[in-house]
């Protein structure tokens, strides 16, 4: 969550390569507890932003979607908070998201909790999964507890409530307080058992204590099986509490690779100092991380999202002409794919955060469809893309070109292959390799259909994806 320029510098400026997470001994040598469910390999998790996405900016517009949903290939619905929006020093005339009122409310401008249940039950008929975004690290300012229950929040050297960073319509909550985590699991507790929801995405995760995620996540189990996403990279996190974090290392190189190559359009209007990168860095990013997280971690990997289309601009704000190969990356990359609202049809718009906004996304088939069709067809299918299957990564005689294999090895026949060559830069390079050379003989181009073949060179951020 992220509610101002002001904010997302502070956090990009404290944050790069490692956004969200706090220091943490390596933990490479530990393995997750509590494995992600199965289904989560080749999963699809699209954010909807009800107050933006369809006309009627409600619970029932987005389940007139749902069926094109799941034609493009969406696995998951993540619903962006759903309940009332508090009132006091309240940002713009509608307000965030992400100041909670009421916990165990519905925000009136999305509909009524019959609808929520109707939308989820007709997901649920697609064969679709539906999560909420909760936010448990603080409320909104004229939440209740504030004034009937003071003491479940935190308290400034001055003995006063306050918001992280520069959110001034929210109130921090002490976990320290046995009566907050009473609280809050109790209102996790209610969706599950209420709406039949399927988990949740928890905003800033990593601000609330990671025994906190523990001690729910068995108790919320108990009802019935659940997915846990989190907004960190907070490595303690995925070792019993959730199932899969944000790649927000990932996101970070390839900003920085692309603002090193000049593409970058919103990290030039804010003349921000990102370090210089190439391809290389993002193979150093994923050994970096095996000493970092759990074995067998995972993490959602994006060119967009709700934070980053209103506060750093559109995928095509931050990539320009490298948007389809950074795209491809999200997708074919270990870990979770995720889709924000009209990425789809490549709407090209910042939303406003506080506002309705004048300006929708037209959902008309166009080839941005046609683009992700075919990622999230592949995923689905070819065993190769399942979240935890690895890369391995070769070296070309350019750093500006990607190239890794993924073969699945739940495969004793090795029929399911990927390879995927980037040129991640703005010039036509020579495509060739130090050591090993590439195979393609059994390779089909994903997006042609036709045998796949090697160039002698790349052009400017031109990708291949072949597979068996």
């Amino acid at each position: 969550m992220k509610y101002n320029k002001l904010t997302c510098l502070l956090l990009a400026a404290s944050s790069v390569l490692s956004a969200t997470a706090k220091k943490e001994e390596n933990l490479g040598n530990v393995k997750a507890s509590s494995p992600s469910p199965e289904w989560l390999q080749k999963a699809v998790i699209y954010e909807a932003n009800l107050r933006q996405g369809t006309k009627t900016r409600d619970f029932k517009g987005l389940q007139r979607e749902l069926p094109r949903l799941k034609d493009l290939g969406v696995d998951v619905i993540w619903l962006m908070p759903i309940h009332p929006i508090s009132v006091e020093q309240r940002k713009g005339s509608l307000g965030s998201y992400y100041a909670v009122q009421d916990y165990k409310g519905v925000n009136p401008e999305f509909g009524t909790m019959e609808d929520l249940k109707e939308f989820v039950r007709t997901a649920h008929a697609h064969d679709m999964k539906v999560i909420l975004d909760e936010v448990c690290n603080h409320t909104g300012a004229d939440h209740k507890w504030v004034t009937e229950n003071p003491g479940l929040y935190a308290l400034n050297e001055k003995g006063e409530k306050y918001g992280p960073y520069d959110w001034t319509d929210v109130y921090k909550l002490d976990y320290s307080n046995p009566g907050t985590r009473a609280a809050m699991t109790d209102a996790l507790k209610f969706w599950i058992t209420e709406a039949d929801i399927d988990g949740y995405r928890c905003d800033v995760a990593g601000e609330v204590p990671t025994d906190y995620w523990e001690e729910a996540r068995p108790q919320l189990e108990a009802i019935k099986p659940i997915l846990m996403l989190a907004e960190s990279s907070t490595p303690s996190l995925l070792v019993k509490a959730f199932d899969v974090d944000y790649a927000w290392p990932m996101k970070d190189v390839f900003n920085a690779i692309a603002a090193t190559k000049g593409v970058n359009k919103w990290a030039k209007e804010h003349k921000e100092n990102r370090p210089e990168m190439t391809a290389q860095d993002i193979p150093a990013l994923i050994e970096r991380q095996k000493k970092e997280f759990p074995e067998g971690s995972l993490h959602m990997n994006m060119v967009t999202n709700h934070d980053l289309n209103s506060w750093e601009g559109t995928e095509f704000d931050r990539f320009g002409p490298a948007t389809g190969a950074f795209a491809v990356l999200s997708y074919t990359l270990p870990g979770v794919p995720m889709m924000y609202t009209g990425q789809e049809v490549g709407f090209n718009h910042a939303f406003e955060f506080f506002e309705q906004d004048s300006i929708q996304p037209d959902y008309d088939r166009n080839e941005f469809t046609t683009f992700y069709e075919t990622l999230n067809s592949l995923k689905h299918s070819n065993r190769a893309l399942d979240a935890s299957v690895p890369a391995d990564f070769y070296q070309a005689t350019n750093p500006d070109i990607l190239c890794f294999v993924r073969e699945s090895a739940s495969d004793a026949n090795n029929d399911n292959k990927l390879m995927v060559i980037a040129n991640l830069s703005n010039e036509t390079v020579p495509l060739q390799l130090k050591a090993r050379g590439l195979d393609v003989q059994d390779l089909t181009d994903v997006f042609s259909g036709t045998q796949a073949q090697l160039p002698a060179e790349l052009k400017p951020w031109q990708y291949l994806v072949f597979a068996k």
